[in-house]
């Protein structure tokens, strides 16, 4: 069974669909069962996404990305710098 992958944005409605469900007087696994997800996948979207709106979502996807992407050119640099480290005190 391919695996779908969920954009942030879908994972906010579909826990905001929990909650709504829940609060109806439907079991939390029933609820969980309807969105068509797995009860662990429920949990760790609840655990990375719980209370936050979409904008924030984006937001924090953002800085991730940047994060990333700062610490390849932290790694980068380190690595040339080791070089060149070596390369001055004639250890080739």
């Amino acid at each position: 069974m391919p695996r779908k992958i969920y954009k942030p944005e879908e994972i906010i409605a579909k826990l905001r669909q929990v909650e709504i469900l829940t609060s109806q007087g439907k079991s939390a696994i029933d609820a969980i069962r309807s969105i068509g997800v797995t009860d662990a996948t429920y949990y760790r979207w609840r655990q990375e996404y719980g209370g936050l709106k979409v904008d924030q979502v984006k937001r924090l996807k953002e800085l991730e990305a940047e994060n990333a992407r700062l610490r390849r050119a932290v790694s980068d640099l380190t690595l040339e710098k080791l070089v060149l480290k070596e390369a001055a005190s004639g250890n080739f």
